[in-house]
């Protein structure tokens, strides 16, 4: 492996702990890393991300996990800052497996339990120069593949996301290349994120419509599918603005009017058969080679699934 040289690395640090900060930041000037900032807020770490992107962030968990997360999910999203593929390395003092998962679930690409040694960071960060997993997008989930069974099937594509810590430690490029190679691929990745977003998300919708259908619906009580799904279309509205599919928007607008319908206990036959048309034209549109027969196909099959493994917890 060549040497890596982290001097033009841009590097943001996020913890509430002072000493805790000012202790990171001295295990990365160690390990040659120069152009440092550090935050002790969440807030003041999402200022900074959405104005100057760094290469990699390191963020302190203990005390903030859930909104942590929540801000990792936002980034990876697309929803908070122009580069959703920063190298996000969280840390934490304890080691509790559910904090892990949770924090593994956001997209993060890696997690290192405090104290840890200026060898093991530097391990850590070397593979995400040389190593960084590939990234999947699904309604959930936006990060590094976390699949333990690479041989099961699955329609989910992996790709490579754009990795600027690499360009600048690695690869060595000037900082106009840099710039160039970087605006390019994050392009061509925003651009994936935006269209598999969309597919995963309309399809989702159509799931959410299917599982209504054998749900007790009571006025002025909306079950959390019923949530789920006004929050899906939503996003799936907001994302679709300044695309190729803006009209999109108009079938977002009867989803949520049905959805509204269907929440204050307005002819639930009818209101369910709008939603369901509106949620296939909206898939329909991310799918155009799809025929009405083969989205009823794998909607039902996946809504089967969902339905015996619910029956099989609930057996449990």
């Amino acid at each position: 492996m060549s040497k890596l040289s982290f001097d033009s690395v841009e590097v943001l640090i996020y913890d509430p702990v002072s000493a805790n900060r000012a202790a990171t930041r001295a295990a990365m000037f160690a390990l040659g890393f120069r152009r440092t900032e550090t935050v002790p807020t969440l807030e003041s770490f999402l200022e900074a991300v959405q104005k100057s992107p760094p290469d990699i962030a390191l963020c302190e968990a203990q005390g903030q996990t859930e909104e942590l997360c929540s801000v990792i999910q936002q980034l990876r999203q697309g929803a908070a800052g122009y580069n959703p593929f920063i190298v996000i390395i969280v840390t934490a003092w304890e080691n509790n497996a559910t904090l892990i998962s949770r924090v593994l679930s956001s997209g993060a690409d890696d997690m290192l339990l405090r104290p840890f040694s200026t060898s093991l960071l530097r391990s850590r960060i070397e593979t995400h120069v040389d190593r960084r997993k590939g990234f999947v997008i699904t309604t959930d989930y936006v990060g590094p593949d976390r699949r333990k069974d690479t041989n099961r099937p699955s329609d989910i594509e992996l790709f490579e996301p754009p990795n600027s810590l690499k360009m600048k430690a690695k690869d060595k490029l000037s900082a106009e290349d840099i710039a160039r190679k970087l605006n390019s691929e994050l392009k061509t990745a925003r651009e994936k994120l935006t269209s598999e977003k969309l597919r995963r998300d309309s399809f989702q919708v159509c799931i959410l419509w299917r599982l209504l259908q054998d749900q007790p619906l009571l006025a002025g009580k909306a079950p959390p599918d019923l949530v789920k799904l006004q929050l899906l279309v939503k996003s799936v509205a907001a994302r679709c603005n300044g695309t190729e599919f803006a009209s999109a928007g108009e079938w977002c607008q009867s989803l949520l009017a049905s959805a509204e319908g269907l929440a204050a206990g307005v002819d639930r036959n009818a209101s369910l058969h709008l939603l369901g048309h509106a949620a296939l034209s909206l898939h329909q549109l991310f799918y155009p080679e799809k025929t009405t027969a083969d989205q009823m196909s794998e909607i039902d099959a996946t809504v089967a699934l969902i339905k015996a493994r619910n029956q099989q917890a609930l057996a449990s």
